[in-house]
């Protein structure tokens, strides 16, 4: 079932949203420390914000302001708070997120929304390949949504290879919630023990955490490569701890679907003005609902594209394309601008490449340098100028190279405190 607003016309869609907007920031207003500070400070007038196009009066709030004054966003009192959640900061500690009750049950709601979307219903059992401890926000997400929905799910765990398809065999679920470059590991462990991946059961997968598409929807290197040996549906996900909120693809994947009565988004410029329809700028986005800790014009980060016309599956609702990169990890290489994944799909081309990691840096002059550790299965000759080779081709620019012990890279893609993989370091902060 789509709900009803995600089928209504633009119009009636940005109408509903407005009226979610002024009670949203009635609520900051009243509620949230933070806010009430940068609107006295700014003399902004709550009355005179009426539509999506006001909020360009309200300065945008960004992960410095959370890591700043963290306490001042919550809206609650302690006794109030259910569970805690921390994300990435950019000022060294992480960034805690707080939710209430009613926060969970939100939560709870856009995940089992976000499931149906891409075809998950409560006759399938779900596997969920990433972590629910350790603060995390998605494995909760996912398990409170199958709960909600009514479907089965394995909680799993960041767990090997082995134990994954232990559990896959023995459980028989229909769709994974995973890292996609991880089901790379789980064809190549069922190749060398005989499972025969397209008889056991698994009809889709939730892709979390690295992208599997290219600007146009087509299946980048790592999605391609999934494809070619498992015949299985992907569907791309796209969501942070900060916004509660997911945009999951549909069975046409073509961009995350957008829950109008969940979230506001603008996609922004460097002047925080919206871009014209089409181009790149930074999601920023206006949480409706969220009791504890809601933000109003939060600028993720995330550089991307909307999408307006509607989609076939019967939504209206705008959607969102494949990450292009964080903004502050944009790349100035030799003239030509690059952001991370770019670079991760040309290394996820090669089969002989068995890890990776990419640092940023700056040189003597203050440039941008690049440097890719990589680990390759064994010795390969031309594996190096292979690589430059396709690096001249595709961005027209050749980082520097160096081959590494796969345990050494390991332990810069696995840190002990991550609940997920590290594909990036960017020293440029520490070199200033």
């Amino acid at each position: 079932m789509i709900p009803d607003i995600e089928k209504q016309s633009i119009l009636k869609i940005k109408a509903f949203q407005e009226e979610k907007l002024k009670e949203a920031l009635h609520y900051v207003n009243q509620k949230s420390p933070f806010y009430k500070r940068l609107f006295k400070s700014h003399h902004i007038s709550i009355a005179n914000i009426n539509s999506i196009e006001d909020l360009t009066q309200i300065p945008p709030t960004t992960k410095d302001d959370l890591q700043s004054y963290n306490d001042d966003f919550f809206c609650v009192p302690k006794t109030e708070i259910i569970d805690y959640v921390t994300t990435s900061g950019t000022l060294g500690d992480p960034v805690t997120i707080a939710l209430t009750n009613k926060d969970l049950d939100r939560l709870a709601y856009n995940e089992a929304i976000s499931f149906r979307c891409s075809g998950v219903t409560k006759d399938d059992i779900l596997q969920l390949m990433t972590t629910v401890d350790k603060r995390f926000m998605a494995g909760m997400a996912y398990f409170l949504g199958a709960r909600q929905l009514g479907a089965g799910i394995i909680r799993v765990g960041a767990g090997t290879p082995e134990l994954q398809w232990d559990s896959i065999l023995k459980f028989k679920p229909t769709y994974l919630i995973v890292v996609p470059s991880f089901l790379l590991k789980l064809i190549e462990y069922a190749n060398l023990n005989g499972i025969n991946i397209n008889t056991s059961g698994i009809k889709g997968a939730i892709c979390i955490g690295e992208p599997i598409r290219n600007d146009d929807f087509s299946l980048n290197v790592l999605g391609q490569k999934i494809s070619e040996s498992w015949d299985i549906d992907m569907y791309s996900t796209y969501a942070s701890s900060e916004m509660h909120t997911a945009f999951t693809e549909c069975e046409y994947q073509n961009g995350g679907h957008h829950h109008p009565e969940l979230i506001i988004v603008e996609i922004l410029d460097e002047e925080n003005q919206p871009v014209n329809n089409g181009d790149i700028g930074e999601l920023t986005i206006t949480t409706l609902g969220i009791e504890a800790m809601p933000l109003v014009r939060f600028k993720t980060g995330d550089m991307l594209r909307a999408h307006y016309e509607p989609c076939k599956c019967g939504r209206t609702t705008l959607r969102l394309g494949p990450v292009n990169g964080r903004k502050k990890q944009m790349i100035k290489y030799k003239g030509t601008t690059l952001y991370p994944p770019a670079i991760q799909n040309i290394m996820n081309y090669f089969e002989d490449v068995e890890s990776f990691i990419i640092e940023i840096s700056h040189n003597q002059v203050g440039t941008d340098e690049i440097l890719i550790k990589l680990a390759s299965k064994g010795l390969i000759p031309d594996l190096l100028q292979q690589i430059k080779n396709h690096f001249k081709a595709k961005l027209r620019v050749t980082p520097r190279i160096e081959f590494c012990d796969k345990d050494d890279i390991d332990k810069l893609r696995f840190p002990k405190l991550s609940r997920k993989p590290v594909l990036v370091i960017d020293k440029r902060n520490l070199d200033t």
